[in-house]
């Protein structure tokens, strides 16, 4: 059972967030000032934190700074109804693991709290392979083989996230939402993925034998060493 704290000041909200995650088996803590969910986030281990941007006495991104700054690592999934661009690279750079505009359905919130909390059990990885891959998520650094591959940050963001779901169909709608951090996928952007899938694949499979980058027609992509 995971422990998941919500810092949220509509009581409508954190009540139907709170039973929705016990109905999925979790125990859920709420807090409704940030004074209140900083003193529980020093005083308890939680898995996961669902935490508004916009509370009274405090904001959000004021308490993810402190909690970040104290060390503690625990993943964040921040609520907002700020939707612009510069915002969500503001939460996620304040220490945001994860970004939820307002209004959601629950099942997305759902989903995207697993997710955090499978992440943060998982072990500290600093190397992943696929095949004669290998990447360096310290150094962000890619070889295949003795090759050194020369990598934008965002291609590299875009490998590390196909590697994480190796052998897994990755749709555009999730690299836009996991890599891009776009709410509403468009087409412009879905042109864009494109363009970087294909200078990657290009970086990667050009010359190998053995193609790592696959495309599910229709569906979208996938990081494995043999075709489906």
């Amino acid at each position: 059972m995971a422990q998941i704290l919500i810092i949220e000041d509509d009581p409508k909200t954190v009540a139907a967030i709170c039973e929705g995650l016990r109905l999925d088996g979790h125990d859920a803590v709420a807090a409704t000032t940030g004074e209140q969910g900083t003193t529980l986030c020093r005083s308890r281990t939680f898995d996961a934190i669902v935490l508004d941007w916009m509370l009274p006495e405090r904001s959000g991104i004021d308490i993810l700074k402190i909690l970040r700054a104290e060390g503690i690592r625990t993943p964040v999934l921040l609520l907002t109804a700020r939707d612009t661009i510069e915002d969500r690279v503001l939460g996620l750079d304040g220490g945001a693991d994860d970004y939820l505009i307002k209004p959601f359905a629950f099942a997305e919130l759902s989903a995207r709290v697993r997710a955090l909390v499978r992440r943060a059990g998982e072990p500290d990885v600093v190397n992943r392979r696929i095949g004669d891959l290998v990447l360096d998520l310290t150094q962000r650094r890619a070889t295949r083989g003795t090759r050194k591959i020369a990598l934008t940050p965002k291609e590299f963001d875009l490998l590390c996230y196909l590697a994480r779901h190796q052998g897994q169909t990755v749709t555009r709608q999730m690299l836009a939402k996991d890599v891009w951090h776009e709410v509403h996928r468009a087409t412009p952007l879905d042109n864009v993925i494109d363009v970087h899938i294909a200078h990657l694949r290009r970086k990667l499979d050009e010359g190998e034998q053995k193609k790592l980058i696959h495309t599910v027609r229709g569906v979208g992509f996938a990081l494995r060493e043999t075709p489906a």
